[in-house]
This record gives structure tokens, sequence and C-alpha cells, in this order.
């Protein structure tokens, strides 16, 4: 057989050789399978955020034998939005954010919350040297005051801090010396108190807890005064559509992908979502802050 032929001949096997194996159960076999789109409220500082998804996405796709996608949005709305649009089918909700986005899809589920959502909580902080030891004290001194929530859309950094506040006889809108500021992120609240941009400001327990213990938040420019009651709070919501679309079972398999993470075996996602452990949950728990936010003009 003359040169040129064998030369053709081997490099005609050296194309068609991927080709064959692709088709005989290689790792492009990952690509058939369907991609899962995950996200959640931008609560936090973005490095965080993207730790915590990646791992998490790579636990599930290995629970659930699916391509998993962590989506990052800009804001809270955006998330809603994604969500409805089913650019994400399985999102990590305040509560209030998950109230909007099963309004909008009807059918759609909170099936998991991390187990002290059931008993969430805000902190006010503010700059020491104000003295403040409770709500009656910043009502006392509000006029002179100024504050900030986190992002409008937060349940744990606007919602019920300004409930709580209306419920002490303090309109946020008018009783501080100008209208409040939402920073957009829990962590951007304490920092801007303790940087004295901002008098006073309300965010996530967590959070709070976080930057105290991790050293961050200096006691000496910015200290807690007042931790509200406790109420539901963060909670992951999947599609009305997601068993249409993935195959009958698959909210339960993700379900109990979530209630079978432990410490043990799991311990760096759970610490990244400030939890122990997760457990079931429902639509109905969440009534409350429907109620409240259409009370407060932030469900129509």
């Amino acid at each position: 057989m003359p040169f040129r032929i064998v030369f053709l001949f081997l490099s005609i096997l050296v194309l068609a050789l991927p080709l064959a194996l692709s088709g005989c159960g290689g790792p492009s076999d990952a690509d058939d399978r369907p991609t899962l789109k995950v996200g959640g409220i931008p609560d936090q500082d973005t490095a965080r955020l993207a730790r915590r998804y990646q791992v998490f996405a790579d636990y599930l796709a290995a629970e659930l034998d699916v391509n998993v996608q962590y989506v990052p949005s800009v804001n809270y709305s955006a998330v809603v939005t994604a969500f409805v649009q089913d650019e994400l089918q399985l999102a990590f909700f305040g509560a209030l954010t998950g109230v909007q986005a099963r309004l909008r899809d009807p059918g759609a589920a909170a099936i998991a919350q991390r187990e002290h959502d059931a008993r969430f909580h805000s902190k006010f902080i503010a700059r020491p040297d104000l003295n403040l030891t409770s709500l009656d004290d910043l009502a006392a001194q509000s006029s002179n005051l100024t504050i900030t929530f986190g992002s409008e859309s937060s349940t744990s950094g606007h919602l019920m801090p300004r409930h709580f506040l209306t419920e002490a006889g303090i309109d946020p809108d008018t009783d501080f010396r100008s209208v409040p500021n939402f920073s957009g992120s829990h962590d951007l609240t304490w920092e801007l108190v303790q940087s004295g941009s901002f008098d006073v400001g309300a965010l996530s327990a967590d959070v709070w807890r976080r930057a105290v213990s991790e050293g961050r938040a200096d006691p000496a420019r910015v200290t807690e005064f007042y931790t509200t009651p406790d109420y539901y709070d963060y909670n992951w919501t999947v599609r009305s559509n997601l068993d249409e679309a993935y195959g009958a079972g698959f909210t339960e398999q993700i379900r109990a992908a979530l209630l079978n993470l432990n410490t043990a075996e799991h311990s760096e996602i759970l610490e990244l979502f400030s939890t122990d452990k997760f457990i079931a949950t429902e639509n109905a728990n969440y009534a409350t802050v429907e109620d409240i936010g259409r009370r407060l003009g932030l469900i129509r």
C-alpha cells in the first residue's frame, strides 16, 4: 500500500477515535444530562456566596446525577425574576423574596429550610456612643439619627426590622433625620455603621454574629442594642414545573439531598450556610411574612 494511502488511513482513524469513544460511555456522557440552575439572594459578600454555591452545586450534582450550575444575581429582585422566568429552578430565598417568587409562579414550593430559620432574628446595631439599649431609646433620639437597612427586598435586613420599628411607634420614612438608606447586603450594613456613614443599622443575626466572631466588627465603633422577636426566614424553593422538566419525583429527590446534609460529611457546605442541618418546610410557614409584606406595601 503506498505511503500516502497509509498516512490518509491512519489520519482518519485518529479523527474517528474520539467520536467512537464518546459514543461508548466516555466523559461526554455528563454533557447529555439535564442542567439544574441554582441561585440565591446576594445577601453577603460575593466571594463567600461563590464558594458556598459551588461546593453545594458539586454536592447536588453527585446526589442527583444532573449537571448543576450556580447562577449569581446582582440583587434580590433579579433572583426572583430569574426564578419566575425559569432561569433558576432551585433558589435559596429569604422569606419575603420566596413569597414574591411563589406568588408569580403558582405551584412553586418551599421544600427545606435551615433549622434556625423557624426562629430567625434581626439585629439592630448602632454607634456605641449613642448608648442605645432599646427601640424606646431609638425613638427618643431618632430625629437626630440616620439609619440603613440592607436590601429593600430583604426579610431580616428590611421587612421585619421595619415591622418592629412600626410596632414601636417609629416611622422609618419620617422619624429619622433623613430617609432610610438601603445598603444592598447585610455585610455592607454593619460596615456602613462601623465606618460612621450611618448611626443605626438593621441586619441578619447570622451575618452580625459571624462578623463579631471573626473579629471584623469593632465593638468600639459598632455594637448591637436590640434583637427582634423570632420569625420564619430563609428557605429553598423549587419551581412549579420541576418534576415535569426533570422527571417524576425530582422535587422529593432534591428535598432528600438537602435533608441528608450532615456535619460529619458535609461540614463545609453547612458552615457556608451557617447551619448544622436543613429541615423540611412548606409554603404555609411564610403566611405571616406575606401578611406583613402586604401591609407594608412590599407585596402587592
